[in-house]
C-alpha cells in the first residue's frame, strides 16, 4: 500500500521509497514530509521475504559494479592528466610577480661590460 508524506496512517512500519527511510508508527499519525514523498506500508514478514532476494541481486551485481567503478576511476585520472597537460602547453610563461622593466639580458651583458672595462 502506497501512501504519501503528511498524510494521516494508521500504526505500523513504513519505508519510504525516496531516500530508503524507515518510519515507525506506534499510534494513528502522520507520515512525515510533504506529497512528493512516498511510503511504502508493508509487513515485517514481507520485508524479511524480499531481503535475500535483494541480496542475491546485490551479490550478482557486485562484480560489474567494481569494474564500472574502476573504469570511471581511471577515466577520471586520464582526463585531469590530459586537461593538466593541455594547461601546461597553452601557458604563455607571463609571470605577474616579475618585472623587467630594464630587460633581463640587457642587465647581464651590462655587468660583464663594467667588469671588462675596470683595471685590474
Amino acid at each position: 500500500m502506497l501512501t504519501k508524506g503528511g498524510h494521516k496512517v494508521t500504526k505500523g512500519t513504513y519505508w519510504s521509497l525516496t531516500n530508503g527511510q524507515r518510519v515507525d508508527i506506534a499510534q494513528e499519525g502522520t507520515l512525515p514530509g510533504d506529497n512528493k514523498m512516498v511510503y511504502l506500508k508493508a509487513p515485517v514478514g514481507v520485508v524479511l521475504a524480499t531481503a535475500p532476494i535483494l541480496g542475491l541481486i546485490f551479490a550478482v551485481f557486485l562484480p560489474f559494479i567494481g569494474i564500472a567503478m574502476a573504469l570511471g576511476l581511471v577515466a577520471q585520472k586520464l582526463a585531469s592528466g590530459m586537461a593538466k597537460a593541455a594547461a601546461k602547453s597553452a601557458s604563455f610563461g607571463w609571470r605577474p610577480v616579475e618585472a623587467y622593466l630594464a630587460g633581463r639580458k640587457n642587465r647581464k651583458s651590462s655587468r660583464k661590460d663594467e667588469q671588462q672595462e675596470q683595471p685590474k
